[in-house]
């Protein structure tokens, strides 16, 4: 079985993180860039699976620019075979419908009978990419499971739910997508990050996949305008005179707060 993770440089959680003016999304050059936790998880699930069934391919593919070597090389630390990086110039600020349709192309190519990914990401967190995969695939598909069963035909897993737990299930090829219920991943050891090393990474630009980014082709969402957060402004002191339950009620009124 070849199963292909989708796994995410993002900017990291605990530093700063800044739009940028140019894309409107998440300026990865403004701090430290991490793979996201939750396609770590999404590969653990993978990698479980290869470990009790011989033969089983894991391959990691990430669309990122071209200065994301390193985090793409960390998912070969961790245990994948080897993985496919998507990176071209024409790809800055894609939005979902793009990335969809690049991640499918890459996905056809590579023909896997599974795709794994996380339900959504820790800086777009849009959470639509595994269905528009699965539409763009003609898959089936599982989306924000929080256990999972992978079997040679089949996946099947729980979904949870406002009352209560979904048992859901899909023959392969599917798309499935997992949650942060799902185990954390293996940490890279010595032997898996010098490994790493040698490791088949391919390196593909949209011409390689028959894929344009020409707006005019396809609909796309077109940024119009992005500006930075404003900064906090100072809070309303109240001075107690005497009057100070007048005032917080007064407050209160003209912002529409009671």
């Amino acid at each position: 079985m070849k199963i292909f993770v989708l796994v995410k440089e993002v900017p990291d959680t605990y530093g700063d993180r800044k739009l940028n003016l140019e894309t409107g999304l998440a300026d990865r050059a403004a701090g430290d860039v991490v793979l996201d936790e939750i396609t770590e998880r999404a590969l653990e699930v993978a990698l479980s699976y290869a470990d009790k069934n011989e033969g089983t391919e894991v391959v990691a593919v990430s669309m990122a620019p071209a200065g994301s070597t390193a985090s793409v090389r960390r998912a070969l630390a961790i245990g994948a075979a080897s993985a496919v990086h998507i990176a071209d110039e024409q790809l800055a600020g894609a939005d979902l419908t793009l990335t969809a349709e690049v991640l499918a192309a890459a996905i056809r190519r590579g023909a896997p009978d599974l795709v794994i990914t996380g339900n959504l990401s820790t800086d777009g967190s849009g959470g639509v990419i595994p269905a528009m995969l699965a539409e763009h695939l003609g898959w089936a598909q599982a989306t924000a499971l929080t256990s999972v069963e992978i079997t040679a035909d089949a996946v099947k897993g729980t979904r949870g739910a406002d009352a209560g737990s979904q048992d859901v299930s899909a023959s392969l090829p599917a798309v499935i997508s997992i949650t942060e219920a799902l185990p954390d991943a293996r940490f890279p050891n010595f032997k898996g990050i010098m490994a790493a090393k040698k490791k088949p990474l391919e390196v593909l630009s949209l011409a390689d996949l028959g894929v344009s980014a020409d707006p005019s082709l396809a609909p796309r969402s077109i940024m119009t305008a992005v500006a930075e957060k404003p900064p906090r402004a100072a809070g309303v002191k109240i001075v107690d005179e005497g009057d100070a339950a007048e005032k917080l009620v007064e407050y209160l009124v003209q912002n529409r707060l009671v």
